[in-house]
């Protein structure tokens, strides 16, 4: 792990741990770190995030593709930092490092594919929990292969309520997260769940 980055871990939790103690956990000096902390409150502060966000890009195959959002869920998986959306955008747009455009690819499924009304039309703000959820398949690269992980994030608080993992991404992948998060939360007729309408999704909403 480079040297800043631990510096910004040590800052994350500078309220909760001993400055010290942690440098001394993440072998790095206290006059390193104080060095960090100022460079951070110039200008180029900035120039952190960049680096996490080019290190996304070069740690896998088709990283490079990612969006903003699935950017910063890499840095909060790797490092525990989290960053709002807008902040990772506005810095892969400043620095050039917008996502590759993907092909589309396109699935023959009869009439079972639907395309349904955007009820969230970008307004991401819920005034209370289990109003507004928004769903995602991601993919994490490991020794073993490729694991697909799915995902319901509640936009009141961005907390996560509930993820499922699988080999390949499936329908079913879909069906046990929102399975998992309506057995654990309370939800009314008024819930919107928002995804990017993927055929794994409309497969079986159809």
């Amino acid at each position: 792990m480079k040297a800043n980055i631990k510096y910004q871990v040590i800052l994350n939790h500078s309220s909760k741990y001993s400055i010290t103690a942690m440098c001394h956990f993440f072998n790095v000096s206290r006059s390193g770190y104080y060095d960090f902390v100022k460079r951070i409150q110039l200008p180029g502060k900035d120039n952190f995030l960049r680096a996490l966000v080019m290190e996304c890009h070069n740690s896998g195959k088709y990283m490079r593709t990612y969006g903003c959002r699935r950017v910063g869920l890499w840095i909060e998986r790797v490092y525990g930092l989290h960053y709002n959306c807008k902040t990772v955008w506005r810095v892969m747009h400043k620095y050039g490092l917008l996502s590759f455009i993907r092909r589309k690819r396109f699935f023959r499924c009869g009439d079972q594919l639907k395309t349904y009304p955007n009820l969230l039309n970008r307004n991401f703000l819920a005034t209370k929990p289990n109003q507004k959820w928004v769903t995602d398949i991601s993919y994490i690269q490991t020794k073993q292969g490729v694991l697909y992980l799915s995902m319901i994030r509640d936009l009141f608080d961005r907390s996560i309520v509930a993820y499922k993992t699988a080999a390949s991404q499936s329908t079913k992948l879909v069906l046990d997260t929102i399975k998992a998060a309506m057995k654990k939360e309370k939800i009314t007729a008024e819930l919107q769940l928002h995804s990017d309408q993927g055929f794994q999704v409309r497969q079986e909403v159809a």
